[in-house]
């Protein structure tokens, strides 16, 4: 099997097409076919059911997909990881986080890592804990930084914790105080307020509603679906009260009351998690560090 033949078979699964497969990969289309047809008899099976018109894959193809990715995208770190220089001066680190975690953690240690290291690219992916594990499984991050604990175990991930952050709630300062307007509330003063909800698949979500059941109420929400930035403009709005980390309400400038939450409170964990089975490019373990001494 050869790493060329991977790179035809991931094109053409993607494509569903020969002819464009083999322009997306720069070769003759008779070459990418003569490459798909010799992996097919080292395998010992057919990849692609090839109908008139329509290319799709075989249960055999399906297995292979996923795998040949990850093959794919190892390769590419490792390229990128040997053609670094010694002094990073080049180089890149694809860092997954929350979109919480771009609003309130990130920027500082971001602007300190790019000031020392202007050469490096940093390709940021904002996305919820779920996505952003996967998306290390398939390669396609360095790190992430994820809420923990995940929903589903990852054994093939390594976790440090970083941080673990409180929660507060905010709101309108020309609208009452959530809770009767006291200097802290209990999420059971949260019963009858409207909320303004995160999109689902978002941390921030599961963890709110989670706690408001375990108050003994379902939550009410007046506005729901939104990303970080759009939720607090609808909180200015007053059009309802959120549930945000303590980082991001403080970064949020004017136009929020911030309430804590009575103890116990809630609170998050933030870990920094990278693939078990791969160690990080050596720009994206200077991140780490600096992630974790910030």
């Amino acid at each position: 099997m050869q790493f060329q033949q991977l790179q035809y078979f991931v094109a053409v699964a993607e494509t569903r097409h020969f002819t464009r497969a083999a322009e997306r990969v720069h070769v003759a289309q008779p070459s990418l076919s003569q490459q798909i047809k010799a992996l097919e008899r080292e395998l010992g099976a057919d990849l692609f059911l090839r109908a008139r018109g329509n290319i799709s894959l075989t249960d055999a193809g399906e297995a292979l997909l996923p795998l040949a990715r990850r093959i794919l995208a190892d390769a590419d770190t490792a390229r990128h990881e040997v053609q670094e220089l010694v002094q990073l001066r080049r180089g890149r680190v694809r860092l997954g986080a929350t979109p919480s975690l771009c609003t309130g953690l990130l920027p500082d240690v971001l602007r300190a890592f790019h000031d020392r290291y202007p050469g490096i690219r940093l390709l940021i992916e904002e996305g919820g804990s779920h996505d952003l594990v996967r998306g290390l499984a398939r390669g396609a991050l360095d790190l992430a930084l994820i809420v923990l604990p995940l929903p589903t175990p990852a054994p093939a991930l390594t976790t440090v914790e970083l941080l673990r952050e409180d929660l507060v709630v905010v709101s309108s300062p020309e609208a009452p105080g959530p809770g009767g307007g006291g200097r802290a509330v209990e999420i059971g003063d949260l019963e009858g307020e409207r909320l303004v909800m995160f999109r689902h698949g978002y941390d921030l979500r599961e963890l709110t509603v989670a706690a408001c059941r375990s108050a003994g109420f379902e939550p009410d929400f007046a506005v729901e679906g939104g990303e970080m930035d759009a939720v607090l403009g609808f909180v200015r709005a007053g059009l309802g009260v959120a549930v945000v980390p303590r980082m991001v309400a403080t970064r949020a400038g004017r136009g929020l009351r911030v309430t804590p939450l009575a103890r116990p409170g809630l609170h998050r964990t933030i870990a920094l998690a990278h693939r078990s089975d791969v160690a990080p490019p050596r720009a994206a373990r200077e991140l780490q560090r600096m992630l974790l001494e910030r």
